[in-house]
């Protein structure tokens, strides 16, 4: 079986969410231990903007959840981050869906150097997900999808509401939904109304889980808005100053309305023993001291659903029709793949202090067993690369999968953060030149090669699948002998002009 060290953080950020994976896998004997960790970071940032003069602030958040989360695991693994109140004025969030937004661009510049790759991403208005990956795990991370559901004024409008990122890990079928709920102390019924339509809408074009309940695994996180019931103020602030936590467990509403509704049954969440995360004083340590002080509460939290494991069919059953397809392979999954989750930490960062609302983190390990063990598609640079002459990318299918014309094969510089990040690319099918049963050539013009050269790796992007399924070992691309002589790099300092 394999086993996965996963981080999961959440920093409090209005407006937005993100979220990055990053996998280790190491052999020991006949069994493959794969450490996975998902950092989750929830961060309420209330219109802010990363480039302005918090910016220290935020990066520095960033860097106390990787410091918790490294403390707990071994391996760096998946890290998700959920933000909301991202600043989305029309023409920033406009200019956001088109290019990278400054809060993906500013997680992409942390994760980066650590060797993460943006997988996907999905935003509606102030909610972004994004959703990063070691690269060696890259090409098992398939069938991506991502949606968003408004819950916001007659659900039209999208301040509130969920965005969800779905893929399949190693064969095994994960859900990422981040949600930002009604406000208010007296709306926890509607919150779970919201949730509820949320779970029923979304929807993805995939046999295995075409709905968010069907996934192996789901994990649940934002501002989820649930408050502390009854307790008065003075009560609640000796309960957080005493760190008798456990006493406001019984009024929260999610822990609550987990007692009467199904939906919220499914999920677990570990205990709620660190300070609310809800409201505080800007700049500071201290609740709300408006004139309206707020109850402190739990808003910001992490759960996760393991889906329920279908009960194992009786004799009677086995000499009758039997199951349905579906249910039958559920059945054998659970039997050939278990997957195991297990969370190791569960606190907040109080370190963080630009916001009303701190940051929580939360650290799991997975344990599953693979479906598959080799890409799709295995790929390599063919000779030596330079930009004085074409060069050849050889590549083989090591399984059958739905080829497309408008499959690609990009040139990236080792250490890129995005599908997007590629130096040039060339169309696998136009660009054949020759083929056989085994292995086949594809064309790369000298034009598209820099001129500079570097260390570069070769990625197979699969349109229909929608991700990369290939990647290559790294190689040295050569620096242009005609462009030395010639004078042209005089100066350029750029790796890629």
């Amino acid at each position: 079986m394999d086993k996965i060290g996963q981080t999961s953080g959440a920093v409090k950020h209005d407006h937005s969410d993100g979220l990055s994976s990053n996998l280790t896998t190491q052999s020991t004997d006949s069994k493959l231990d794969l450490h996975h960790r998902v950092n989750r970071l929830t961060i309420s940032v209330q219109d802010l903007d990363p480039k302005n003069e918090l910016h220290d602030s935020v990066v520095k958040t960033q860097d106390e959840g990787f410091l918790t989360c490294d403390k707990r695991a071994d391996e760096p693994g998946k890290d998700s981050f959920s933000l909301q109140e991202v600043y989305s004025g029309p023409l920033r969030f406009v200019s956001d869906t088109v290019y990278h937004d400054a809060w993906s661009l500013q997680f992409m510049s942390t994760l980066g150097p650590l060797d993460y790759v943006k997988v996907s991403s999905i935003r509606m208005q102030g909610l972004l997900l994004l959703v990063f990956s070691k690269l060696e795990h890259i090409p098992f991370i398939r069938d991506i999808q991502a949606t968003y559901t408004r819950t916001g004024i007659y659900r039209y409008w999208g301040n509130k509401g969920g965005v969800s990122v779905r893929l399949s890990f190693y064969g095994h079928t994960l859900c990422f939904l981040n949600c930002h709920l009604a406000a208010h102390m007296k709306y926890a019924t509607e919150r779970v109304d919201e949730f509820e339509y949320i779970m029923d809408t979304q929807t993805f074009e995939c046999k295995k889980a075409p709905r968010i309940v069907d996934h192996r695994l789901v994990f649940w996180f934002g501002d989820l808005n649930f408050r502390i019931e009854d307790h008065g103020m003075h009560f609640v602030r000796s309960c957080i100053n005493n760190r008798t936590y456990s006493l406001l467990w019984n009024k929260d509403q999610l822990t609550m309305m987990k007692k009467k509704e199904h939906i919220l049954q499914e999920f677990e969440e570990g205990p709620l023993d660190f300070q609310p995360t809800y409201k505080f004083d800007l700049n500071s340590d201290n609740y709300d001291s408006s004139g309206k002080k707020r109850k402190p509460a739990w808003t910001d939290r992490i759960l996760w659903r393991l889906r329920p494991k279908v009960p194992p069919p009786d004799e009677q059953d086995k000499n009758s029709v039997g199951l349905d397809a579906k249910t039958a392979m559920q059945l054998e999954e659970e039997e050939r793949y278990p997957l195991k989750i297990t969370q190791d930490l569960y606190t907040n960062i109080m370190e963080y202090s630009i916001s009303d609302h701190k940051p929580v983190v939360s650290v799991f390990t997975l344990e599953l067993k693979k479906m598959h063990s080799a890409p799709l598609v295995r790929l390599q640079a063919e000779g030596d690369w330079s930009a004085d002459m074409d060069a050849m990318v050889l590549y083989s299918p090591l399984q059958p999968f739905p080829s497309s014309t408008w499959d690609w094969i990009g040139l990236y510089k080792v250490g890129f953060t995005s599908v997007s990040d590629y130096v040039t690319y060339t169309w696998v099918k136009d660009d054949e030149v020759a083929f056989n049963e085994e292995d086949i050539k594809v064309y790369v013009g000298k034009e598209e090669i820099p001129v500079r050269g570097g260390e570069c790796v070769l990625c197979y992007y699969s349109s229909n699948l929608q991700c990369i399924i290939g990647i290559s070992e790294p190689f040295k691309v050569h620096e242009s002998k005609v462009a030395i002589e010639e004078g042209f790099l005089a100066g350029k300092e750029d790796l890629w002009n």
